[in-house]
């Protein structure tokens, strides 16, 4: 995680401490982080941060230097970057999508009548659907991803639309997982959605033309990748293909 440990938003579904000013960026935690990363003998590494709306660029420049020197010390190493949506500034996504990140993570995380509630009024379904359009057309062969939280109130319908709303602008990859309550003082569970129910919207998601699906009640913390065709391997080494976010360890 980059960034500090601090958010500027307060989305309802989310536990992370939150400031209107956290501490200021560590200018050396891209090297630290990419050294720590080349250590570890691992092929794909995730990248996400807090959101932080009190940078000019929301952080984008400091993922950027981040993949840079990764790229640097392991050249193949495959890297995600799980992103917030820096605002909705177009430049900063481009600034990030020509970095030399393989995929491009942000998260749409509910349908679109559910954001005022579940997300800060910062973010906006709108905001995210531009986060992604601008990452797949920055760079040839960009692979992009978003996630859904299930069990927050929404209908099967919204469900289906967000789903035709991503593979609109070509998302490639699309988890859906549990959304599960943090603490008492955060949006409480309004249905444990089935294993079964989960399966269908693998299958749903599939039929839509995504190119992987991962659905079930774990599938933000654990999905195995199916291999696919060979030509998309560059894309989705075999790892699980999750919302894993590495924890990095300062030195």
């Amino acid at each position: 995680m980059l960034l500090g440990d601090t958010c500027t938003r307060g989305c309802r579904f989310c536990a992370v401490k939150t400031s209107n000013k956290p501490p200021p960026p560590d200018a050396l935690e891209p090297l630290k982080t990419a050294i720590a990363i080349a250590s570890w003998g691992v092929d794909y590494v995730v990248l996400t941060s807090v959101d932080r709306d009190d940078i000019p660029d929301g952080g984008s420049g400091h993922f950027a230097e981040t993949v840079r020197a990764l790229k640097e010390l392991k050249p193949a190493i495959l890297v995600e970057c799980l992103t917030s949506d820096f605002r909705g500034d177009l430049e900063a996504v481009a600034s990030l999508a020509n970095s030399g990140l393989d995929v491009y993570a942000h998260n749409i995380e509910t349908v679109r009548s559910m954001q005022r509630i579940v997300r800060d009024p910062r973010a906006g379904y709108d905001q995210s659907l531009g986060v992604l359009k601008q990452a797949k057309a920055c760079k040839k062969g960009m692979v992009t991803k978003s996630s859904i939280m299930l069990g927050l109130g929404e209908t099967d319908e919204e469900i289906k639309q967000t789903m035709a709303d991503l593979r609109a602008i070509d998302v490639d990859i699309l988890t859906l997982g549990q959304y599960l309550q943090p603490t008492e003082r955060h949006l409480r569970v309004r249905e444990y959605v089935t294993p079964e129910k989960f399966d269908f919207w693998k299958e749903y998601g599939e039929s839509l033309g995504f190119v992987y699906v991962a659905s079930g009640p774990l599938s933000f913390t654990q999905e195995e990748l199916v291999l696919r065709p060979p030509e998309l391997r560059a894309m989705l080494i075999l790892q699980s293909f999750a919302l894993v976010s590495f924890m990095i360890a300062y030195t």
